[in-house]
């Protein structure tokens, strides 16, 4: 039997955070593992003809970032039994791409992500990125329905 002792949790800020978190501790109990909270803020802005922009926007984006690490922290804090190893960590960049790579690193055995509900059109024309996800990880994806608000 497969044993897991890295679970990374990807989170955007939604309501169904709790549920997820929730499949992975009852996974991190069972194998001791330790559960990686990771959400993918958006890369800074690219200014063109400029090597890093006019100082407010780097103070602004800075200050951004700074409350999306507080706000994954608390979910964390909030979340995850305290007997539980676990971490919450801020990247920036292409949400596929920075997920995988952080689980590479991370060296994680499983992914644990939200999915939302589609019509087969909207799946039709718009790739999601937990179906990307399904594509391309080389490890076990874990996908949990998220219920849309009505």
């Amino acid at each position: 039997m497969k044993t897991f002792k890295n679970i990374l949790v990807a989170v955007d800020f939604n309501d169904a955070v709790g549920e997820l978190m929730s499949y992975a501790e009852s996974i991190a109990e069972k194998f001791g593992a330790k559960i990686w909270v990771v959400h993918v803020a958006a890369p800074d802005p690219d200014f063109v003809g400029f090597d890093a922009g006019p100082q407010y926007i780097r103070d602004m984006r800075a200050d951004e970032l700074r409350d999306e690490h507080r706000e994954l922290q608390q979910i964390r804090d909030m979340f995850i039994n305290k007997n539980i190893e676990s971490d919450a960590l801020l990247i920036q960049g292409s949400t596929v791409e920075s997920v995988l790579e952080e689980a590479k690193k991370l060296k994680a055995d499983i992914l644990i992500v939200g999915t939302h509900k589609h019509s087969f059109f909207y799946n039709l024309f718009a790739e999601s990125v937990s179906v990307e996800l399904f594509k391309t990880a080389e490890i076990p994806v874990l996908s949990i329905p998220i219920e849309e608000e009505k």
